[in-house]
């Protein structure tokens, strides 16, 4: 039977297996009779020893039932967006006959190298160091928001705020994690997450001009916020060393040489590894939640002894709850606003589990289940530690308990401790009281059942969060580094070790968070850190709404309890609250993010992640386009979009410029490149790519169109009926000049001329650029080019050899490098643009330099205006067009009349014509009598003396117009001649004398223009 056997035991270990087709003789595979259904494809891992240890796993490809080499949908092809290996091609399934391609029958045996792949992540099966959704997301979400908020401020921010406003402050800032936490779960879930974290979401989603800043922000906020969480571990052991009388220096550099020390440990220990890493937050997540905070809430039941009643610790009363329901602000910074800045950053931790998505074993199923039950619980933890502690403690106490009531209640007692057989009357009204919840930060350790080992549950919930900051600022940096979006931090991508540590990010992010450890005010911290978050949470937000809003078919995610409207309530909520708390803040860090943003979007990297922008962007111009559909054309708003037949736009880079002078971001311009048969199978498969990537670089605002056709006319045919999409059609052809007519073929030369009938038969305007020297560029690269389109000269060698074009991808090579550089990117001066008016075309001729002089390089040029007219009213003739362009808002105020130019031309340039169209003259003695159609099929192109002698007049006047460009426009910058139309009865070649001789012996570049006989110009409102 012929199936396919797979041949691993002759495999050595490293090597991929591969899949043997048999056939017989001539090449035809062999089937049995009763076969029927295609065979499958069995691909065996390496050896033995190699398949025991992955499991001993084998992979199946079946063949489809339309053909043996066409395979059934596999899931490893869509793994990744670059194209899949082991998917035939188009090619090969057209070519293949019983999954063997046409014309291989001389082989017996085909081998197909099919690579085979450990998961279809590309990852190991039991890859070290990959998390879980509970110990990578959600144990790392809630340690990194029990943090310094929980433990340092909570109780004074509710002794300001009271528990009504402190619970409104709690639930208003987890309502905008928990609507962040959806949008980021719907970012997350919408594909594969690799590392990167928050930055590669954004990024991915928005693109690189909103990505960058942000990951360029958040890593820095990362890093700040382990500098908080480390200052706020020094100020408790600070606080420790001066209960015990240890103090080294004095409070503040005690805060800044703790701090120092302190992320020293904290790097070392990241640097051990993310395995290690990740027990030690397991043994930090069980010490805080198991012990810690059962040794608070114990606390709170246990009777309190008169040295806790003496600093306002009564255990729960109903009077001190109710005096703690209502705000008691104090201090300059007594406000809600204030004290709604002051808690937010607890809620940062909440994008921990995103920062190491490239360490989660599922990031899709792990980050929404993990970070909404993180929310929830510290939500939970908060609401409850704020009640309970508002149920305990009184605002003031002194701490003395010789302020202790023996009796009767006094008149002059006031506050809840009267109630309570305590008067802290004296420090209230002093307010000189060291103890409660308005004055005592530790007042949490206090309430504890055991003071120390409250505080080593503080040490735990800080260093944990310092520590999880540390570890996921660095890959979000990396990752960062290697998109090269910015200059100088590639030093900072390289990573160590199997898990790819970012060790040289490491060292950065540890320099920085010692900078502002050395600040030792955590205050000051918390206001920059909120802005940088609040920033991150409202990007995030808005590219979930954006992408929800483009309805791109890529945005499919599998967390389905979302919406759009939450997500854009989210970012206006953020970007509100940023400038509330602190509006200084809130415009450095927009500052900062419009910096980025612009710098990232004027290199414009060269990437493409399949973002919501370019989405958006195509929604809009699909919008636009069909929109545009319904609106009649106006004579006011007519743009000349148009259709350049350049070939590879890199051939003839003079061409693409002159057009692109007058056509950048005002209208439309199409290169098309239309592919002879015979370069068609040398054309390498990525030309238009290579090609698109130059027209980019030279910062040509242009689209790209191939086209394949027998010859120059089919091809520009079918561009003028197809090219352009509903009103962004092209109504412009512009061509380059076809300076070799006189060597090419008559076939050829036809070819041309009847491309500029077409033209006109489409209602099309035409120009024709002719430059001093050619518009090919082939003489600086040595090489032959094809005549089908117009080269400057014949380069047809003496043997008569087929001229042959250079593939594309050669030519790019060549041509890329330097980017030829042509006239009409060089600044004009104060040189003229001379317009030869003698035909009216309806404006074109007129509206093309005036888009020129818009340019910044054409600014400064002079337009004159040539006309036809009589000597005896050249007055008359000149005031009436200087009073036409002037009701066309034309600055064109130098008009010359040209009164000569029905004179005959001189014999020297009468005789130098007669002599271009000499070969192309057929006399009556080679006539005989023969018709004329019988005459062109005979000799095709040729002028028979009749038809000389006909067009004499017309051919006189070309030459004498000639004579009069040459000597007015010598020092002129470019010229432009209105276009003769062909005639049906005029032969192609005197036709091309006649424009060869309009353009001939000028030092600049000249157009022979022609409108479609309709106005482009009006000096109509209406």
């Amino acid at each position: 039977m012929g199936q396919f056997t797979s041949r691993g035991d002759r495999l050595s270990s490293g090597v991929r297996p591969h899949v043997r087709f048999s056939n017989d003789g001539d090449g035809r595979h062999r089937y049995p009779e009763d076969f029927q259904t295609p065979s499958t494809i069995s691909v065996s891992d390496m050896e033995s020893s190699e398949s025991g240890r992955r499991g001993s796993r084998v992979e199946l490809r079946r063949s489809s039932i339309f053909s043996t080499l066409d395979l059934v949908p596999q899931l490893e092809h869509y793994a990744s967006t670059v194209p899949p290996r082991g998917r035939p091609s188009l090619v090969a399934l057209c070519n293949s006959f019983y999954g063997l391609e046409a014309g291989d029958k001389a082989a017996n045996t085909k081998t197909v190298n099919v690579p085979v792949t450990d998961n279809v992540d590309g990852s190991q099966g039991n890859a070290p160091g990959k998390f879980g959704w509970m110990t990578g997301v959600m144990f790392r979400c809630m340690l990194n928001m029990w943090g310094v908020i929980l433990l340092l401020r909570l109780s004074w921010i509710t002794s300001q705020a009271g528990i009504v406003l402190t619970w409104l402050i709690i639930l208003m800032s987890m309502m905008v994690t928990s609507v962040t936490a959806l949008s980021i779960s719907a970012i997350a879930t919408n594909g594969r997450v690799t590392s990167g974290g928050l930055y590669v979401i954004i990024s991915r989603s928005l693109g690189p001009e909103i990505g960058g800043p942000v990951g360029m922000v958040f890593s820095f906020a990362n890093t700040l916020a382990c500098a908080l969480s480390t200052v706020g571990f020094a100020e408790v052991v600070s606080g420790l060393m001066q209960e015990f009388g240890a103090v080294m220096v004095d409070s503040v550099n005690d805060v800044r040489i703790v701090g120092v020390i302190t992320v020293t440990g904290l790097l070392l220990m990241s640097l051990a590894g993310m395995k290690w890493t990740s027990k030690t937050h397991i043994l930090f997540f069980i010490f805080v939640y198991v012990v810690s905070f059962s040794n608070y809430f114990v606390g709170t039941l246990i009777p309190p002894g008169p040295e806790k009643q003496a600093k306002g610790i009564f255990g729960y009363h109903g009077d001190i709850l109710i005096s703690n329901l209502k705000p008691a602000w104090r201090g300059a910074d007594g406000s809600f606003i204030h004290m709604f800045a002051l808690f937010f950053p607890s809620t940062i931790g909440v994008l921990s589990g995103v920062n190491i998505c490239g360490d989660l074993k599922d990031p899709a199923s792990a980050i929404p289940k993990g970070t909404i039950l993180g929310i929830f619980w510290a939500t939970i933890s908060y609401l409850a530690i704020s009640a309970t502690i508002a149920s305990c403690v009184v605002r003031d106490a002194s701490g003395n308990i010789g302020h202790v009531l023996d009796g009767n209640i006094s008149e002059s007692c006031v506050g809840p401790g009267c109630n309570l057989g305590w008067n802290f009357t004296d420090c209230m009204e002093s307010q000189s009281c060291d103890y409660g919840l308005a004055n005592d930060l530790k007042v949490p350790g206090h309430v504890a059942g055991f003071y120390y080992l409250n505080t080593a549950g503080v040490f735990v919930a800080t260093l944990s969060s310092a520590l999880g900051f540390l570890v996921s600022a660095p890959k979000i940096f990396q990752c960062l580094c290697r998109d090269n979006l910015y200059p100088y931090i590639g030093f900072f991508a390289k990573g160590y070790g199997k898990n790819d540590e970012p060790l040289r990010a490491y060292i950065l992010c540890y320099v920085i968070s010692v900078a502002f450890i050395l600040i030792a005010e955590l205050n000051s911290l918390a206001v920059l850190i909120t802005n940088f978050f609040l920033c991150c949470y409202c990007l995030i937000n808005f590219s979930c709404f954006h992408a929800s809003i483009t309805n791109s078919p890529g945005w499919r995610p599998s967390f389905q309890y979302y919406s759009k409207w939450t997500a854009l309530f989210g970012a206006v909520i953020s970007v509100v609250l940023m400038f509330l708390f602190t509006w200084w803040a809130a415009l450095i860090t927009c500052c900062i993010i419009f910096f980025l943003f612009g710098y990232v979007s004027y290199n414009k990297p060269e990437v493409n992640w399949g973002s919501s922008v370019q989405a958006g962007i195509y929604n809009t111009a699909l919008s636009y386009s069909v929109s545009l559909s319904g609106v009649e054309d106006h004579v006011k708003n007519f743009r000349p979009q148009c259709l350049v037949l350049t070939g590879p736009p890199n051939q003839r880079p003079a061409l693409v410029d002159f057009v692109g002078t007058f056509t950048k971001n005002i209208s439309l311009m199409i290169c098309g490149d239309i592919i002879m048969e015979q370069e068609r199978q040398t054309r390498p498969q990525n030309a238009t790519e290579r090609l698109v990537k130059w027209m980019n670089r030279r910062k040509v605002r242009s689209f790209y169109t191939p086209f394949s056709a027998d010859c120059l006319r089919a091809g520009a045919r079918h561009l003028l009926q197809a090219s352009g999409l509903g009103k962004l059609k092209p109504n412009t052809l512009v061509l380059g000049f076809k300076t070799n007519w006189r060597e090419s073929s008559p076939e050829r030369t036809e070819d041309y001329i009847n491309t500029i009938n077409d033209t006109f038969d489409s209602n099309y305007c035409l120009c024709i650029l002719r430059m001093m020297n050619g518009l090919d560029i082939f003489d600086q690269f040595d090489f032959e080019v094809n005549q089908g389109f117009e080269p400057d000269e014949s380069v047809e060698s003496k043997d008569q050899q087929a001229p042959v074009r250079e593939s594309v991808d050669d030519i790019s090579t060549k041509g890329d490098g330097d980017q030829v550089k042509t006239v009409f990117q060089d600044d004009q001066g104060k040189k003229t643009i001379d317009v030869y008016w003698v035909a009216d075309d309806g404006g074109l001729t007129l509206l093309v330099p005036y888009l020129l002089t818009r340019r910044k390089r054409w600014r400064l040029c002079k337009v004159r205006v040539f006309i036809v007219g009589d000597e005896h009213d050249m007055e008359a003739g000149r005031n009436e067009m200087i009073s036409l362009l002037r009701r066309f808002r034309l600055d064109f105020n130098d008009v010359i009349v040209m009164t000569d130019s029905e004179k005959p031309p001189h014999a020297k340039s009468l005789s130098r014509f007669e002599d271009s169209v000499a070969p192309f003259r057929l006399h009556d003695e080679q006539q005989q009598d023969v018709s004329v159609q019988e005459l062109r099929q005979r000799a095709p192109g040729k002028i028979s003396d009749k038809e000389y002698e006909a067009f004499k007049l017309k051919s006189e006047r070309k030459v004498r117009l000639n004579e009069i460009i040459r000597r007015n426009s010598q020092q002129a910058t470019l010229v432009l001649v209105s276009l003769p139309v062909p005639q049906s009865d005029c032969p192609s070649a005197l036709y091309m004398s006649w424009l060869d001789t309009l353009t001939c012996g000028l030092h600049c570049p000249a157009v022979l223009i022609r409108g479609n006989q309709q106005n482009v110009l009006t000096f109509n409102c209406q």
